[in-house]
């Protein structure tokens, strides 16, 4: 089995996989304080419950954006899992050209996801990553990533005004029953879902002009499924693209 790990600010998710099947999947908090060791009994008490055993792992593969995190997983896995873990990053053959000023500042997650969108949905595309920011990135018609825009999560926008405005509370984030709110609870929610619906088809209306063919836009990410039900602009949401991403990845770097 493929242990596949895709390691966010906010959400750490990991899958297992057996060729192209995708058996089961976590979501975990990303958590740099926790040591190789506690990474290590957490990833096989996740494993046991559901009858999937640690043993059963031949091969793992990792994409990190948080960089104190990525040698506390190599050494997990290799202590713990005994497998040698490939990385998202030099070295390792993605077959995705960088369209960019400066290729190095790429973060993998981007990488795989065009990978897995080009791979499964062809080109041109626009993946639009919810997570701890919110990343739109287009993709030629031959598969190459071409830059994109990144923007503050739906998450970090709630937060922010909470912590700036004194009199407001901290809210549930879901969408409302209505966008005229009656009260100041649901003013901030009508404020943050609708102004949020609007950013993301905002930014979507003046990106896809500047692409050669109409794209297939995939959201993916913790909240892309509220959003994709209410944008005019994603065609899906895909839960687990960057996991098969990264399945695809480690199928091209196999002997």
């Amino acid at each position: 089995m493929l242990l596949a790990i895709d390691v966010g600010n906010s959400n750490t998710v990991i899958g297992l996989f057996e060729k192209e099947q995708l058996l089961h999947s976590w979501r975990l908090t990303t958590e740099t304080r926790q040591t190789m060791d506690e990474y290590g009994i957490l990833f096989r008490n996740l494993f046991d419950p559901t009858g999937f055993s640690a043993e059963k792992v031949t091969n793992a593969i990792i994409s990190c954006v948080v960089p104190p995190l990525e040698d506390k997983l190599k050494t997990m896995c290799q202590h713990y899992l005994k497998v040698k873990a490939q990385v998202v990053g030099p070295g390792i053959k993605t077959g995705v050209a960088l369209q960019v000023d400066h290729p190095q500042e790429v973060g993998a997650d981007r990488i795989v996801n065009t990978v897995a969108a080009y791979h499964l949905y062809g080109g041109p595309a626009i993946v639009v990553d919810f997570g701890t920011a919110t990343t739109f990135d287009p993709i030629s018609k031959d598969g190459a990533f071409l830059g994109g825009a990144i923007a503050p999560g739906f998450q970090i926008s709630a937060e922010a005004l909470y912590r700036r405005a004194s009199k407001l509370p901290r809210v549930d984030l879901k969408k409302p029953k209505r966008v005229i709110g009656k009260n100041t609870v649901e003013n901030m929610q009508s404020g943050l879902f609708y102004g949020y619906v609007g950013l993301v088809d905002g930014i979507l209306s003046a990106m896809v002009p500047e692409l050669s063919a109409k794209p297939i836009i995939i959201a993916t990410g913790g909240l892309g499924h509220v959003f994709q039900s209410e944008s005019k602009w994603i065609d899906h949401f895909d839960e687990h693209l960057t996991l098969k991403g990264l399945q695809i990845l480690h199928a091209k770097n196999s002997p």
